[in-house]
């Protein structure tokens, strides 16, 4: 079968609301400081317009999936996205940072209902041969609209303003749902019983709730707070009454024998780790190119932009081909990419080009595509054809979860590392100042008042950013006088006629400690990094079990040619 109109019309409504509820993931992110101006929010409250989204996601992701196996597929995308659509109409011109919140939470709910829907609505528009090529087109758009948040967030912020990057959803949702309604086709799963599994829905929706809330608190609480570690106690609980109820329920909405598929049961755990590598390279980067290499937010986005390019060059090839020879090579290799490029980045510094910078984010690009794609198309590939919708809900759910994972770990890392490495930057830089010879004791309470308020705001920006000559030499002189009078006459004069050249010392000795915190800043990502590399090898072992081998893949067709 070819492209046809029609399928081709069914497949941009599908990607147009795939590509808007992924995006809205990672756009907001650039603009959250805006917004904290806009409303006099703080740090605390605008930080729940991302987490308030990613919690409803991920807490409804596998119930939408279900519900739309039983009351059709096109309905609930119909009702996903004009849910979205109205929201993201409501966020744009929310009065309050409480009413924002609360319409990121519907669109969060929205987002659940699309995402799941999309992988059965594309598999039922095309034939089976041509899953390969549709998933790897799916799997680039995902990784495009998971990396370019940030560039495209930042590129509506600089030319119109914040409430951009929720208006440009409302003409994207009203042609998808226009595309919907004239050319996609209902769909269902027959197998499966109208009737709602409530205990199921209720305890799963509870688990992934104080899971995910879990790990988005855990960098603030600390990870074996009381806190903590009650909602990592929920979540366990109420998985396993979620695990008791399917097995023992005569209307599961996740069938048991789903799980027991170890295929599929390996592709859904890489997804976690999938997860994870997205948020190390799209999160740490945009943070380490803003506050270590001094890049503005929209330099930053666009250059974090290349490991989406780079995603969207390989998704397209490595879908179709895994679905030929299997997916468990292209995931191995993807995935020791995406390691080998963020191994790479430890060696970044300041003063690193944009070309350093850039091969290896497009090499972290290259390892995704060939690692996303073929994982989704091998968990849609190994469960009966009529589960696509709910095995959709459960891969794109561990997915989600590994991006909550990511960050949640990375945050820690990074926050624990940069502490330690600070604190020793400044001992170091105390002691040079204590231990000068030449610095008159008046002089070197100075610096080390100057030094405490710079290892305070020092991580948030670079060294040629963070200190500055000419304001620290025109402080000093402004404390010259008050100094002097405090003096007796004696001393005031040996102040004063020695001056300049305590001055300079003083200069020296500031520029010497920035310099050390800015290398403690670079210390403290370059073992996040590294501490991130550990966590993906989790991932190799995963991704060789991820698909069945090529041998069996070949002797499946050769059985069903036959039969």
């Amino acid at each position: 079968m070819k492209w046809t109109k029609r399928s081709t019309l069914s497949f941009c409504a599908i990607v147009l609301g795939f590509f808007m509820a992924l995006l809205d993931t990672t756009i907001v992110n650039i603009a959250l400081p805006e917004m904290m101006r806009s409303y006099s929010a703080s740090v605390s409250e605008i930080s729940w317009v991302m987490n308030g989204y990613n919690l409803a996601f991920a807490v409804f992701i596998l119930t939408a999936a279900r519900l739309a196996d039983q009351f059709g597929r096109k309905k609930l995308f119909l009702i996903g996205l004009s849910i979205f659509t109205l929201s993201s109409l409501a966020a744009g011109l929310a009065p309050s940072s409480e009413a924002l919140v609360v319409c990121r939470i519907i669109q969060g709910l929205a987002g659940a209902i699309i995402v799941p829907v999309t992988v059965p609505l594309t598999t039922s528009t095309f034939p089976k041969e041509m899953h390969g090529i549709v998933i790897g087109i799916w799997g680039a758009v995902s990784g495009l609209a998971a990396a370019s948040g940030p560039a495209l967030g930042g590129i509506l912020i600089d030319v119109l303003s914040w409430p951009w990057i929720f208006f440009v959803n409302v003409p994207l949702g009203i042609l998808s749902i226009v595309l919907t309604l004239r050319y996609i086709q209902e769909s269902h799963d027959p197998s499966t019983d109208k009737r709602i599994d409530w205990v199921g829905t209720l305890t799963i929706s509870t688990a992934m709730f104080c899971l995910t809330y879990a790990l988005i608190k855990a960098p603030d609480y600390g990870w074996g707070s009381p806190a903590i570690l009650l909602l990592f106690g929920g979540s366990f609980l109420a998985l396993l009454g979620f695990i008791l109820a399917e097995a023992k329920g005569k209307h599961p909405m996740l069938p048991l024998a789903l799980i027991k598929i170890g295929v599929f049961r390996r592709a859904a755990a890489t997804l976690i780790v999938a997860g994870g590598a997205i948020m190390s390279v799209a999160f740490l980067m945009s943070f380490f190119l803003t506050r270590i290499v001094g890049m503005s937010e929209l330099h930053a986005g666009l250059t974090i932009s290349v490991m989406a390019l780079a995603s969207m060059a390989t998704s397209v090839f490595s879908g179709p081909l895994s679905a030929k020879y299997g997916s468990r090579w292209f995931a191995v290799v993807g995935m020791l990419l995406m390691i080998l490029s963020i191994y790479t980045f430890r060696d970044l510094t300041t003063h690193s080009t944009t070309f350093a910078i850039v091969w290896r984010l497009a090499l972290s690009g290259l390892g995704l595509g060939l690692c996303l794609s073929p994982v989704i198309a091998a968990s849609v590939r190994n469960v009966p054809e009529e589960k696509v919708g709910i095995a959709s809900g459960v891969v794109n759910m561990a997915r989600s979860i590994g991006n909550v994972l990511g960050v949640a770990l990375l945050v820690t890392m990074l926050n624990n590392t940069l502490a330690s490495e600070m604190k020793l930057a400044l001992e170091n830089s105390l002691t040079s100042v204590q231990a000068s010879p030449t610095l008159a004791p008046a002089w070197k309470q100075v610096v080390t008042d100057q030094l405490g308020q710079a290892a305070t705001n020092s991580g948030s920006s670079t060294t040629s950013e963070g200190f500055d000559p000419s304001t620290l030499s025109a402080q000093l002189d402004q404390q010259k006088a008050e100094i002097a009078k405090t003096l007796p006459d004696e001393s005031r004069k040996v102040f004063l006629s020695t001056y300049d050249e305590q001055k300079e010392t003083v200069l020296q000795l500031v520029r010497q400690a920035y310099d050390r915190f800015q290398g403690a800043g670079e210390s403290a990502f370059h073992q996040t990094f590294g501490f991130s590399c550990l966590l993906l090898l989790i991932g190799i072992p995963l991704a060789m079990g991820s698909d069945v081998s090529y041998r069996k893949l070949r002797l499946s067709s050769v059985s069903k040619e036959k039969a």
